[in-house]
């Protein structure tokens, strides 16, 4: 499937996981989605992040980037590891919080 296509694929196999898109970018090829109670979000895209991206979007924690044609089981298997990366970044956040928190 052509990147596009792959791209709406990967949505909603994410939705599937209960992710929901909570902001676009100006140009609508970047979604910002989250899981309903949870701060931080994950980035679907096709393109990388900028350095200006990442500071001023400090609450995504893993990007799903799809630059060319992709198969369905392609678009699983990304999904199925940014899903991995997210789940792993956003363990590291809360226990840094929760460190931070009982130091205090």
């Amino acid at each position: 499937m052509p990147p596009a296509a792959a791209l709406a694929h990967a949505a909603r196999l994410l939705a599937e996981h209960g992710f929901r898109v909570t902001a676009r970018n100006e140009r609508g090829d970047s979604l910002y989605l989250q899981r309903a109670g949870c701060g931080f979000a994950l980035r679907l895209s096709n393109h990388a992040r900028t350095t200006k991206q990442r500071q001023r979007r400090t609450d995504v924690l893993a990007s799903l980037v799809v630059r060319d044609a992709r198969s369905p089981e392609q678009v699983a298997a990304l999904v199925a590891g940014t899903l991995r990366d997210f789940d792993l970044a956003r363990g590291r956040r809360e226990a840094q919080a929760s460190g931070a928190a009982s130091r205090k």
